[in-house]
């Protein structure tokens, strides 16, 4: 008897979203085939760590990878499930997590693919609020001590100018002389 027909392997395997501690895997599967689920094998370069996971009845093309470890290594495979068995394995996709930067620790292992991406979109939401208010809070720091110059700018002048006005102003000028007595006397 000829084994039944397997679905073929995904192709496109991407990641994205890559964060310290996850990462979305997301793969394209041929037209034309019943795939009813997905199987993913994780594996850490140094062969600390193993996962696999396995998820039918769904036509999810993308899975978010959770509870990695920071500044590591990994590979992955994607398998399509089908009616029949699964597929080949799909070419080894190696990805390194990024390094934690000012993040708070989070007990993750628990938590459940949904669960993990609304937490990373909470995170950048934050990240992006400090941004902006670290901007403005500059920005008002930049006229405050604009506002001061020019403050003790317009203060020192009008104390100068104070000083100035106190002379009198009859010195400069030239008393007028009647001089038509002088034409009279010739």
């Amino acid at each position: 008897l000829a084994p039944p027909d397997r679905p073929p392997s995904p192709v496109n395997v991407t990641v994205t979203q890559l964060k310290a501690n996850s990462a979305t895997v997301s793969w394209d599967v041929p037209e034309g085939d019943v795939v009813i689920g997905y199987a993913i094998l994780q594996q850490r370069q140094d062969g600390q760590m193993q996962r696999f996971i396995r998820e039918v009845n769904t036509t999810n093309r993308a899975c978010v990878l959770w509870d990695l470890a920071e500044d590591a290594d990994y590979i992955i495979q994607v398998q399509s499930i089908g009616l029949y068995g699964e597929s080949q394995a799909s070419k080894r996709v190696h990805f390194r997590t990024l390094k934690e930067t000012d993040r708070l620790p989070s007990n993750s292992s628990n938590q459940g693919d949904i669960t993990m991406e609304g937490l990373d979109k909470d995170r950048q939401l934050q990240t992006g609020e400090i941004i902006i208010i670290v901007a403005v809070l500059l920005m008002w720091a930049a006229v405050i001590a604009l506002f001061c110059r020019q403050y003790d700018i317009i203060k020192d002048n009008d104390s100068n100018n104070n000083k100035e006005k106190t002379k009198p102003s009859s010195e400069h000028s030239t008393p007028e002389r009647p001089t038509g007595g002088l034409l009279r006397s010739k």
